[in-house]
């Protein structure tokens, strides 16, 4: 039998114009609640989502909670959150420009949760 726990990264791209940054995280949160752990990879304008202040007041569609509802509750349930080396450097920020819990972390970490068997969605 084996005990190990599913993993999924899920590898997202849209930023604060893109209502699928909010789909990202309603899945994030259904695969934690289904017993998953599960990683925020983010890259290109989806770094912009854990910039300070950045989602304080988005809601994207009025059908979903708020975007920071969406990530508190994933981080606050183990979830974990990394940001892109380059496409942070290249938009000015850095640890301290990020919201706490957030880890600058390039593709050797992504690659090392693939090798540990997980399963991929890219957004």
């Amino acid at each position: 039998m084996n005990t190990t726990t599913p993993k999924l990264v899920i590898v997202n791209s849209r930023g604060l114009d893109d209502e699928r940054a909010t789909v990202a995280f309603t899945i994030a949160n259904a695969g934690i609640a289904s017993g998953q752990e599960v990683t925020m990879f983010l890259v290109s304008s989806g770094v912009d989502l854990v910039r300070k202040g950045a989602v304080d007041f988005v809601r994207m569609n009025p059908l979903d909670p708020p975007l920071k509802e969406l990530m508190e509750d994933f981080m606050s349930r183990g979830g974990q959150i990394w940001a892109c080396p380059p496409c942070a450097k290249v938009r000015g920020y850095d640890p301290d420009s990020l919201i706490d819990g957030v880890e600058i972390t390039g593709s050797p970490s992504l690659h090392a949760k693939i090798l540990e068997g997980a399963n991929t969605l890219c957004l």
